[in-house]
């Protein structure tokens, strides 16, 4: 299959371009060092055929996404939303894996089970943006609705890691996580699924005082983790409909292999 791919080098993309390529697929990148030179801000590109696009581009300010608009809410909805559907029509009838979030959710359903079949109630501009393009798509391809990726370097908890290591205070917190393995894994099996919509993509409700606490295993460090976070964990999203597809995540022990890998000391 020839499948065009945006956003390459991103968090998602740099686990799901060489999950493509595993899988057998000729793989054409878009981006500002791609293959084809393009941004979310050019007009609609002129494309070779191909059968799928898996698009994960997103334009936000460093390391968020809820509140990645800063201070610049219409060039984002502009990048990130007018730029996805102008590329969305560009590629004709290939089939579309379009990288979501549980963020169309919102945040407000704590302690709730979220499945597809939901209305959606998002409550920030990254939910609305990711929701109006899975809307915009329809059935055309498939929503990868993930939650926050774990895995690769740099990762996500470096920063964390070493201030607790440090003896800093570190505040408690829960969140869902997948690692990125998990994620391109999702996707090459929605490039040969029949089906359409969205799907859930998560796999572990992690509170930092379970993650640390593994991080203190592996290194010895004296100092104690943060206690468990208070109050209603954040809503756990149902992943039947992914798992359909023969999916499944890697659960706990991807967790301590990476942390293993990444943080064991010598």
């Amino acid at each position: 299959m020839h499948v065009l791919l945006t956003g390459a080098g991103g968090v998602v993309g740099r686990f799901v371009a060489p999950a493509l390529t595993a899988a057998g697929h000729r793989v054409t990148r878009l981006g500002r060092a791609g293959d084809i030179l393009w941004t979310l801000d050019d007009p609609a590109p002129s494309l070779p055929a191909a059968d799928a696009l898996v698009h994960l581009a997103f334009d936000h300010l460093p390391g968020r996404y809820r509140g990645g608009e800063g201070d610049d809410p219409e060039r984002f909805r502009r990048l990130n939303l007018d730029g996805t559907l102008r590329l969305f029509d560009a590629v004709g009838q290939a089939r579309i894996v379009f990288l979501s979030s549980r963020a169309v959710y919102g945040d407000h359903r704590r302690g709730e089970f979220l499945k597809e079949a939901d209305v959606p109630r998002p409550d920030s501009l990254y939910g609305e943006v990711k929701l109006a393009a899975e809307q915009a798509l329809g059935a055309r391809g498939a929503s990868l609705r993930a939650t926050g990726v774990y895995g690769g370097e740099p990762g996500k908890w470096d920063d964390l890691v070493a201030s607790y290591l440090r003896g800093e205070t570190v505040a408690p917190r829960v969140a869902t996580e997948i690692h990125g393995d998990d994620v391109a894994s999702a996707v090459v099996r929605l490039l040969a699924a029949p089906e359409t919509g969205a799907f859930n993509a998560s796999d572990l409700v992690l509170d930092r005082h379970d993650l640390l606490g593994r991080v203190q295993a592996l290194t010895g460090c004296p100092h104690p983790p943060p206690p468990p976070a208070e109050g209603t964990a954040p809503g756990v999203m149902a992943t039947c409909r992914l798992r359909l597809t023969g999916w499944r995540p890697g659960g706990w022990p991807r967790l301590d292999q990476y942390l293993g890998d990444r943080f064991r000391s010598p």
